[in-house]
């Protein structure tokens, strides 16, 4: 998911970046599943609560970013008990008290996932990229 962060993160990091305005992020971040994309001026759509999928996602864990400016999750993200969908998507939140949209990407392809399936992001399947 390179360059797909949304238009208020790339403002908050260059405010920090070039002007030492502070940016804060609640920690852990949460997956949350799309069954339409966003873009880096509005939201996706969220797959509603339903089956065992839960609206506002999972918490997905990432490990130390690599020098190629790369971050990938280290624990398999994982959804029992779908219900039946098409995801297209995945977006990150925080856990702040309003949560902000951290990041956002399609998926390589789609997948349609039927009424109890298993849907995963295997550990390092997520890549989250500054280029």
């Amino acid at each position: 998911m390179a360059d797909n962060l949304p238009d208020t993160v790339e403002n908050a990091l260059l405010d920090l970046l070039l002007r030492g305005t502070a940016y804060t992020v609640t920690a852990p971040v949460r997956a949350r599943l799309m069954t339409a994309n966003g873009t880096d001026a509005a939201n996706g759509t969220e797959l509603g609560t339903s089956g065992g999928y839960t609206a506002l996602g999972q918490t997905i864990t990432f490990g130390t970013p690599a020098a190629s400016g790369s971050i990938a999750n280290t624990v398999a993200c994982t959804w029992t008990n779908m219900p039946a969908t098409t995801i297209v998507g995945l977006e990150i939140w925080s856990t702040d008290g309003t949560p902000k949209r951290l990041w956002w990407g399609p998926l390589a392809a789609s997948k349609t996932v039927g009424s109890g399936d298993t849907f995963e992001f295997a550990i390092g399947a997520v890549v989250c990229t500054l280029a």
